[in-house]
């Protein structure tokens, strides 16, 4: 169902959805028709070789009721969590008001805490990905 549809017929199809995905959370399962995705190959990078079939990467689209669900799910998850104490407290990821950025001022605060008590301090970063990087002259 394309997604302007849905939009545009949001009050008549609510009561529907709203059972739905009652159901879904109920019984612990998703219907198959949610789980289904388009799957479209991709170029990695404009200038690979279009007939080898290692130049592409899926993408998968899942229909739009799929995501709804996805995130009424991950929001009552997150409320539980946070509700019961159940997230560390520094944890970033899957927060509100919480980021890359609120993650980076903590570790330098610690680190220039430590320094203005004349402690040492060190920070070991590791990068761990599949992309090479070429050096080209």
């Amino acid at each position: 169902m394309p997604t302007s549809l849905l939009k545009d017929n949001i009050h008549v199809l609510a009561p529907f959805l709203t059972f739905l995905f009652n159901q879904s959370l109920s019984l612990g399962s998703v219907p198959a028709i949610l789980k289904a995705a388009y799957i479209t190959p991709r170029l990695k990078k404009p200038d690979l070789d279009t007939s080898d079939v290692k130049s592409y990467r899926p993408i998968s689209n899942l229909p739009v009721l799929s995501k709804v669900l996805e995130r009424l799910v991950a929001k009552q998850l997150l409320s539980y969590l946070d509700e019961h104490k159940l997230l560390p407290e520094l944890q970033s990821a899957y927060r509100a008001h919480h980021s890359t950025e609120t993650a980076v001022l903590k570790v330098l605060s610690d680190i220039l805490t430590a320094v203005d008590n004349g402690d040492l301090a060190m920070l070991a970063l590791l990068l761990n990905s599949k992309q090479t990087h070429r050096i080209t002259t």
